[in-house]
């Protein structure tokens, strides 16, 4: 498992803020500390114990070869969300969520296949063949599928979890999850709602420090599944190749 911050470290990161109490969900009650100021308090004690429930769940799906679709759309979230999704392979959406993103993945295979092929296309030289119009608008084309698309180009099933920041800035793909039973894991402030979330990490969903240090651990729980599995892999492979040999040498024998 990642190093669990301590709660010096989650105070630095400013996990504790909340939104001002006159816009508190009830459902995150259970979560909050105090009042100060006006602003709830999240108990961060509270917030260890999900983080590392949270953690375990990334790194168990990860462990057993599961994708992981990282979502954060917000101005402050979404360089930080796609800078720890690519340093631990896993897809992204970072610009706003296309509806039916999970729910018609069918459809958007389509369009991730004409990506594909438009790429394909233009590393082979094979626009060229075009007209200089029509070289201009698969250039555009390929360019707006990027920007939407380009953080998922790669994956070929529905994600077995999404990990999102701010359900409420997501509250879109947390209902597709819900309709299509993916695992939801996500950052969940005191103003949202955080039904359909299957690990509730509740903390200050706006304050970037505190979205680097979730993402952060993110990543490291997604690698250490990844090692996991490339380990158990490598250990079988192992003991077939030491059996065949096993075999081979009674049968020369």
């Amino acid at each position: 498992m990642p190093k669990m911050p301590n709660l010096v470290e989650m105070l630095q990161a400013g996990m504790h803020y909340g939104h001002g109490a006159s816009h508190w969900h009830p459902k995150m009650g259970p979560f909050i500390y105090a009042e100060k100021s006006g602003i709830h308090i999240i108990d961060l004690e509270k917030t260890q114990v999900q983080l590392e429930a949270a953690l375990n769940t990334l790194k168990e799906i990860a462990s057993r070869g599961g994708v992981i679709l990282f979502v954060g759309t917000k101005v402050q979230a979404k360089g930080i969300v796609q800078k720890y999704a690519e340093a631990c392979g896993m897809p992204f959406v970072t610009e706003r969520w296309l509806g039916g993103t999970l729910t018609n993945f069918q459809q958007l295979k389509e369009t991730l296949k004409r990506l594909k092929m438009l790429k394909d296309q233009r590393e082979k030289g094979e626009l060229k063949k075009y007209t200089k119009k029509e070289q201009l608008l698969l250039s555009r084309e390929i360019e707006e599928m990027e920007v939407k698309i380009g953080g998922i180009q790669h994956i070929t099933k529905v994600p077995d979890a999404i990990f999102v920041i701010d359900v409420r800035n997501e509250k879109t793909a947390v209902k597709e999850a819900q309709v299509t039973h993916t695992k939801v894991i996500a950052v969940c402030d005191t103003n949202v709602n955080p039904k359909g979330v299957d690990a509730i990490i509740p903390a200050n969903d706006d304050a970037v420090k505190s979205i680097e240090l979730v993402c952060k651990l993110a990543c490291e729980a997604v690698k250490e599944g990844k090692a996991n599995m490339a380990k158990i892999v490598a250990d079988k492979a192992a003991a077939d190749k030491a059996s065949v040999k096993e075999v081979t040498t009674e049968a020369g024998a």
